[in-house]
């Protein structure tokens, strides 16, 4: 008798225990691929082609997006460079393993190559420095509300990741992955845009503030991240035949309708987007049973689709 009380005691302590942990078993989070499935078309846009650059490689085609409203300067001489075909025949001459993918003019690297550098054309060879633009608050600006170590306030505007102190007056693109900024030697006017790179690892966020940053990739980073490092200083190439020649750089704009690329940004003041921030804080599945609750600037990816796959 003693015995049966006993164990009808401890189901009755159990039961409520099995329960609970049924009750607190983590609700599914739906994956970026189930969200992006059930956005509109509404939520979606289309690059400005003046504002797209299409750079071929050996390896596949680059697609990256200029930021006129953030380095309009720059922009414009980018756009230059790539009316003229400046930038065909250059070469990626830098892959540090970490930090970035870098092209430009070889002779750059070489020893007396002033005589031998490629005419910049119509282009300037010297630009007041970008690094930051005056507070806009009718610039389009989705907060994150994670905060940040950086800056301030931190968020998305017209796609591109970005930092903003009112108090200062400023707001700057931020250095995350895949961003685009502009080479350039101590003197700060020597960034013209002629020598590029783009983030391939962690977010160089230091560099915020110091450097024009341009645009940023939209596709085809797994050309620019998945290439051969460099061994020597700072990753730059120690022979001329490891350098990776750039067949062309265009303008989509420059481009017959026919041959633009049909890409899709999505939208950062949109609802899927925000939905994408928030599972990305709070991932909750069957293999994430702890969620971060918090989310920086620099782990989100803003989503780029092929329109006509997508329709």
């Amino acid at each position: 008798m003693l015995l049966r009380r006993c164990l009808a005691l401890a189901l009755a302590v159990a039961l409520p225990a099995t329960v609970a942990a049924d009750e607190t078993k983590p609700a599914h989070t739906p994956s970026p691929k189930e969200l992006l499935a059930k956005s509109q078309p509404q939520e979606w846009r289309t690059p400005d082609p003046q504002n797209l650059l299409v750079m071929q490689l050996p390896q596949g085609r680059v697609l990256i997006e200029l930021a006129p409203d953030y380095a309009p300067l720059h922009a414009a001489n980018i756009r230059t460079m790539a009316h003229e075909h400046y930038y065909d025949g250059l070469v990626i001459e830098r892959v540090q393993d970490n930090f970035v993918t870098q092209w430009g003019d070889a002779a750059n690297e070489d020893d007396s190559h002033t005589s031998k550098l490629k005419p910049l054309g119509s282009a300037k060879d010297r630009l007041p420095p970008e690094y930051t633009r005056p507070y806009d608050a009718k610039l389009p600006f989705t907060a994150l509300k994670d905060g940040d170590f950086y800056a301030p306030e931190v968020g998305f505007s017209e796609g591109f990741p970005v930092g903003r102190d009112k108090a200062h007056q400023q707001q700057w693109l931020t250095h995350c992955y895949g961003m685009v900024g502009v080479g350039r030697d101590i003197d700060p006017e020597t960034g013209s845009g002629s020598e590029l790179y783009a983030v391939i690892g962690q977010a160089p966020r230091a560099l915020d503030r110091n450097i024009a940053v341009v645009g940023r990739v939209l596709q085809g980073m797994e050309y620019l991240s998945g290439l051969p490092r460099g061994t020597g200083p700072l990753g730059f190439y120690e022979k001329p035949e490891q350098r990776i020649t750039i067949r062309s750089v265009r303008l989509a704009a420059d481009l017959p309708a026919s041959e633009r690329p049909n890409v899709e940004v999505l939208r950062t003041d949109s609802a899927t987007f925000t939905a994408l921030v928030d599972a990305k804080r709070n991932r909750l599945d069957d293999f994430y049973r702890i969620p971060a609750g918090k989310v920086d600037v620099c782990s989100v990816n803003i989503p780029a689709r092929d329109a006509k796959a997508a329709h």
